[in-house]
């Protein structure tokens, strides 16, 4: 029994209207889970069983627009990032706030009750030379550095052991000049699904959404999508009936491509399996302890 979350980065519920590329009725995969096309304002919240959709607060009480550093960190640890510094920050996480991703994130959580997590996201070598260089990481990779999770390199690809950030590995062949194949979205499911044979938690994290919010590119994000969508429905189709599957944001921003910058919108919570944890979530900040008790629940 497993427990797999799916971060995707920057889309929130916004209006039901054909500028918002979020209420598609090719995306089966929010389909599922909203029993509409795709999911949008007028989607009603739905608990079944086994299955849950609600519009969750990215916002936690602090004015402005939200942002990946504190959003991301709030999301990953249970603890308002944003409140800490008195106002939200990114993208990258504020100095003052890295020692909740260090000390007191979900994958330390996890560690400390004797679970296995595991992050699946592979990045190059320049990735690494320029985080090292200048010491500055994401949310994701600081939270797995901190915790002695490796993160998973051009091998870990090439073996079919991780993801690259795009899933079918195209830009990692066509835009970094790497000897990899591109796929289809199904074989990374594969290794999604395999990774959960392995690990009690297992954490992807899809940021193309919020770069395509910010380049307000329609064309981009209905490609970006396409390809999202045909990943995450052969995971929920072949997901095992034992495993939790988690999908949620940070903040808004796709939903609203007559902006580039972020949104003040909520954002969906998905979820497939063990509900009950999450049916009294009303913020990003709900998630980290809900999963905490999905996993505990699986103790032996």
């Amino acid at each position: 029994m497993a427990v797999l979350f799916i971060f995707v980065d920057g889309i929130g519920i916004g209006e039901n209207q054909s500028e918002n590329p979020l209420t598609s009725p090719k995306l089966s995969s929010f389909s599922y889970f909203t029993n509409q096309n795709g999911v949008h304002n007028e989607c009603e919240e739905r608990i079944t069983n086994g299955q849950l959709f609600k519009k969750i607060d990215a916002n936690i009480g602090i004015e402005g627009l939200p942002q990946s550093g504190t959003g991301q960190t709030s999301l990953f640890t249970g603890e308002n990032a944003s409140k800490k510094i008195g106002k939200h920050f990114g993208p990258y996480p504020h100095s003052k706030i890295k020692p909740l991703l260090r000390k007191k994130s979900l994958f330390h959580k996890t560690l400390e009750i004797d679970k296995k997590p595991h992050f699946l996201n592979a990045y190059p070598d320049i990735f690494f030379e320029k985080s090292e260089k200048r010491n500055r990481w994401s949310c994701t990779t600081l939270m797995a550095k901190s915790t002695g999770v490796p993160l998973n390199r051009l091998e870990d690809v090439l073996n079919e052991k991780a993801i690259t950030a795009e899933i079918v590995q195209w830009a990692w062949r066509d835009m970094l000049n790497l000897d990899v194949p591109e796929i289809k979205p199904e074989e990374a499911s594969k290794r999604v699904l395999n990774s959960l044979k392995e690990n009690d938690l297992v954490l992807y994290e899809y940021y193309l959404t919020d770069k395509a919010g910010h380049a307000q590119d329609r064309e981009m994000a209905d490609r970006i999508l396409s390809v999202l969508d045909r990943f995450l429905l052969y995971i929920i189709q072949n997901l095992n009936e034992k495993d939790t599957l988690i999908i949620t944001s940070d903040h808004g921003n796709l939903e609203d491509l007559s902006t580039k910058t972020h949104t003040r919108n909520p954002v969906p919570l998905f979820v497939k399996g063990d509900t009950e944890p999450f049916k009294n979530a009303a913020s990003i900040l709900d998630i980290t302890p809900a999963i905490l008790t999905v996993l505990s629940n699986n103790q032996a």
